[in-house]
């Protein structure tokens, strides 16, 4: 009996963990991966450090060494957060928003083996995965 849906979900697992995209884009930043996941996650605007913490899914004295060391390069900066004085928030400087920015760029572009393909199956593929996407 044919397991299509296992095969297609390893299949794209391989596409998408496999493919080294993540190193890719963290030598062309010269940081960590876990860095540039802050800098997507501070794209939408200020957090917390606590709220940046459960964005990335770590311990908030993780995610303060991150900010240290990405504040250190000039990716952010922090100020006190004018609702409550206790709370420090972090936002991107204009550096680091070009910074995510590129990463974004990068991880987005699909690649080469995925544009290769036909069109209709391109369309095919992007009809299935977004039907998958609204039964999750």
């Amino acid at each position: 009996m044919s397991n299509a849906a296992g095969d297609s979900w390893a299949a794209m697992r391989a596409l998408v963990l496999d493919h080294d995209r993540r190193r890719a884009v963290a030598d062309a930043l010269g940081l960590s991966f876990a860095r540039v996941r802050a800098l997507l996650k501070l794209q939408a605007g200020p957090l917390t450090l606590r709220e940046l913490a459960e964005r990335l899914t770590t311990d908030r004295p993780y995610a303060t060494l991150i900010v240290d060391d990405l504040e250190r390069r000039g990716f952010v900066v922090r100020a006190v957060d004018p609702h409550d004085r206790r709370v420090k928030r972090v936002t991107l400087t204009a550096e680091g928003s070009a910074a995510a920015a590129k990463a974004k760029r990068l991880l987005d572009e699909p690649p080469a083996a995925l544009r290769a393909l036909p069109a209709a199956d391109l369309e095919a593929l992007a009809r299935i995965l977004a039907d998958v996407r609204a039964r999750v």
